[in-house]
């Protein structure tokens, strides 16, 4: 049984570990005020989200679209293979365009949005479920799947795991729209098991051929843009899945594997490695995966004694988790208190850094850890770090153009734009750091660690620190915001 950490530990760095982990961290004073209600209501601020109201509204697009469907079938189907080239280009700039808005509006609720937690849990199964715009190629299919995240982010496996297999966009992506008898394609009855609930060596190639079979029948309707079941696609026959037989279908393939005791232990040992940043051992995974099953495979009660428990707070895992470029992007928005630069910005910074939303590498999703650090992606950190705190003046015809580079369509010969400039960034250290830790040179340094680590630098770096800011004289705002920088550089603020 996991063991619940006694409450003398819950102080300022056991709130900041949970905050960090079960959000994307933030200022001193949030988590001050999660130290001060002790465990077990800092936990429910976080988990129980539903207490407060999101009114993000969704994109205007994000809606089914039938009419617009069936006037671009229609006139792709009395147009010239030329004409039709030149439609469906013109259509996939409309996509381009929604997905890149699609991406801010993401990264905007990461950042600014009342629910952290919820998202941090969208984030989660957004890479668990990786789905790629590449082949789904449609935003509204892709926001749909995200709104499907939040809506069952912390509820049940078995209903998680049914929706997401009727989802349109995984129908797409897995091939399971194009399934049918005699010939059922195994891409998704393979994967569910593979990478989504079981493991290999917990399923045969006949239980994939077999679910394949009884999956028959989960559909698309395409010109309404949902999920259909298609009775004359399913194999009626019988079918042994997992050592059930019977004329089984998509939902008995589901139960069947919920059913399976590898199928716990195989999301909680995603979900302990995701949160905690390493794998659990052997008996702890088994705990946890005992605490989903009392629960009827119910995540929230299953998330709520894993943050609880003692485990999560070991010195071996504390301040020992590579943060994702996400992680880092949005952390570094909450934690300095400033919004996170135009789409088109946050969009190619996310991209050099190796995690572009809703365009995971492959099925598998992306590696994590310590995969997330190479000497590229390194100085990307740094120099986002500057945009960030010190601020830029870009051309708004710049950003423009990153638009049109990022969609692909940038037109040849295209006249400069007008000389307009959009500040990009900027940290406001007026409304970060009181007047006391602006002047004082120790408090400063102190101010930082706190806010930034919540941990002190090593000996050499707060010498180095020190000596940058002794050598400025009276301090101002840019040697200020030139110290935050150097802070952001350190090894320890590429961990969580």
């Amino acid at each position: 049984m996991l063991k619940a950490l006694p409450a003398d530990r819950w102080d300022y760095n056991t709130a900041a570990h949970l905050l960090n982990r079960a959000g994307f961290g933030g200022p001193p004073t949030v988590i001050e005020r999660l130290a001060s209600l002790g465990p077990d209501d800092a936990l429910s601020t976080l988990l129980d989200y539903e207490q407060y109201a999101d009114p993000t509204p969704a994109p205007d697009w994000a809606k089914p679209d039938p009419a617009g469907v069936k006037q671009l079938r229609d006139a792709a189907k009395n147009a010239s293979p030329d004409e039709r080239r030149k439609l469906y280009q013109q259509e996939m700039r409309v996509q381009f365009r929604r997905l890149m808005e699609l991406r801010g509006w993401w990264l905007n609720r990461m950042a600014k949005g009342p629910r952290p937690f919820q998202e941090k849990m969208v984030l989660f199964w957004h890479g668990h479920f990786a789905t790629s715009f590449v082949k789904v190629r449609s935003a509204y299919y892709m926001w749909r799947q995200n709104e499907l995240f939040r809506r069952l982010a912390t509820g049940n496996w078995q209903e998680l795991l049914t929706f997401v297999g009727k989802d349109p966009a995984m129908l797409i992506w897995l091939d399971q729209a194009e399934s049918r008898r005699p010939h059922a394609n195994e891409n998704f009855a393979r994967e569910v098991m593979e990478l989504f609930s079981l493991g290999i060596g917990h399923y045969t190639e006949k239980d994939v051929t077999e679910g394949a079979r009884a999956l028959t029948g989960w559909s698309l309707d395409r010109l309404n843009q949902d999920y259909i079941y298609r009775p004359f696609f399913h194999d009626n026959g019988a079918k042994t899945f997992l050592g059930l037989t019977g004329n089984l279908n998509g939902d008995d393939v589901i139960a069947r594997i919920v059913a399976q005791p590898a199928s716990a232990r195989f999301i909680t040992a995603k979900l302990w490695n995701y949160f905690a940043g390493q794998p659990p051992s052997d008996g702890l995974n088994i705990a946890l995966a005992a605490v989903l099953g009392e629960n009827g495979n119910n995540f929230k009660p299953l998330l709520r004694i894993m943050f609880r428990s003692e485990e999560f707070y070991n010195p071996a895992i504390v301040c020992n988790q590579v943060k994702s470029p996400v992680q880092w992007l949005v952390g570094t928005a909450r934690v300095l208190e400033c919004d996170l630069p135009p789409t088109q910005i946050c969009e190619g910074i996310t991209r050099r850094m190796r995690q572009d939303l809703f365009a995971p590498p492959n099925v598998k999703g992306w590696d994590g850890g310590i995969a997330w650090i190479t000497t590229t992606t390194l100085l990307d950190r740094y120099n986002t770090a500057a945009l960030l705190i010190q601020g830029a003046d870009i051309p708004k015809a710049r950003l423009e153009a990153m638009q049109q580079m990022q969609m692909n369509s940038m037109a040849a010969g295209q006249p400069p734009a007008q000389r307009e400039r959009v500040h990009v960034g900027g940290v406001d250290v007026v409304r970060i750091l009181s007047p006391e830790e602006r002047t004082d040179k120790s408090r400063l340094v102190a101010a930082l660690q706190h806010r930034l680590l919540q941990s002190a630098l090593k000996d050499d770096q707060a010498r180095a620190l020190g000596d940058f800011l002794n050598a400025r004289g009276k301090l101002n705002d840019a040697d200020i915001r030139a110290a935050i920088r150097l802070v952001m550089c350190t090894p320890e603020y590429q961990v969580t």
